[in-house]
């Protein structure tokens, strides 16, 4: 058995047609040289290697297997099973992306051969001016006038476009019709599946010269036709001083997501539990201390990712910067309770 400490993750780039070079530009990623226009950072990709000792060169998928409940935790057992339960990625939308929707866990299972269903969020960390994104319908439609305006590529003119601007907080239940719009920087954390139906993709052609798949059948069986209730959420605040703030963004039972800022070099103390926790750097320079006596430490810079195993105990966060961390909630989670208090 493998001794239980934090591992760092080496992101999985992805090339789109949409994306961009800005995740190189300000500093957080090492890009393919040239032009290559890279869409997507994932960051916890079950193929992606760790970079730290002693489990340096590993899969993040290898230590699930080896791991289990040490890696994963009870909490995340008890709702995703025996893998990894979420995927977090930068995402760098530099033309706008093909209007999507996701399926729920019970039509996944019963369409896609027992994955998961899709719910998420986008933590929006820039926009060019006016930046929109899509989400829900302008006003109550139906399957067949959906399913017409697909056939006469006109669906935006039933959308409802969203003007987004930097520290917007955007949560996407599934059956979410939505798409990200150009110029928007986020960053990204979902369920851990990749069932994703591409309903419309506005006449656009591939790098061959043929239109994208379109998945028009099943995105009308899973789409919810009215406008969103609520697109923006509002972060709470948990905790804040001289030394630092603490904030829930996001919180539903599959996962909260807090963003941290440590001021003036400043540290936080605590423990892990029912869940594994993925820390990403939004320009933070950190070091998680864990271990006996927290003697031990790993580094976290800009832009990077670390996973710290459910089993691992005491840990300090020390630095300067503002990070994320996220976690599967146990049921009766305080972070929880009070952004549900606020937002729902």
């Amino acid at each position: 058995m493998l001794h239980i400490h934090p591992f760092r993750l080496e992101a999985s780039l992805h090339e789109t047609i949409w994306g961009g070079r800005r995740l190189e530009e300000i500093g957080w990623k090492t890009l393919p040289p040239g032009e290559t226009p890279i869409g997507e950072s994932w960051e916890t990709e079950i193929s992606t290697r760790v970079q730290n000792s002693q489990y340096t060169g590993r899969t993040l998928g290898e230590l699930v297997k080896e791991l289990d409940a040490d890696l994963l935790g009870a909490d995340s057992i008890a709702i995703f099973g025996h893998r990894f339960p979420l995927l977090a990625k930068f995402i760098d939308a530099n033309a706008k992306l093909s209007v999507q929707v996701h399926p729920d866990d019970h039509y996944a299972t019963r369409k896609e051969g027992g994955k998961l269903g899709k719910t998420e969020f986008w933590y929006i960390l820039d926009a060019a001016p006016g930046a929109t994104i899509v989400h829900g319908f302008e006003a109550t439609s139906t399957r067949e006038k959906v399913r017409q305006a697909i056939e006469e590529v006109r669906l935006e003119e039933l959308v409802h476009e969203e003007p987004v601007t930097p520290g917007d907080v955007i949560f996407v239940p599934a059956g979410t019709v939505h798409a990200i719009g150009s110029g928007v920087l986020l960053y990204e954390l979902q369920e851990y599946s990749d069932v994703t139906y591409r309903m419309y993709d506005y006449g656009r052609l591939d790098a061959q010269g043929r239109p994208r798949e379109l998945h028009i059948e099943r995105s009308l069986d899973v789409a919810r036709f009215e406008p969103s209730a609520r697109i923006k959420m509002q972060p709470v605040v948990l905790a804040e001083t001289a030394e630092y703030l603490d904030r829930c963004l996001v919180a539903c039972r599959y996962f909260v997501t807090r963003e941290i800022v440590l001021r003036a070099h400043t540290q936080i103390e605590d423990r892990t539990g029912g869940s594994c926790l993925i820390l990403s750097s939004l320009g933070a320079d950190l070091s998680v201390r864990y271990g006996e006596d927290l003697e031990a430490s790993e580094r976290l810079l800009r832009g990077q990712t670390m996973v710290l195993p459910a089993a691992l105990g005491d840990y300090r966060i020390e630095g300067e910067g503002a990070f994320l961390l996220s976690y599967v909630p146990a049921p009766g989670d305080r972070a929880w309770q009070l952004w549900d208090g606020r937002n729902c």
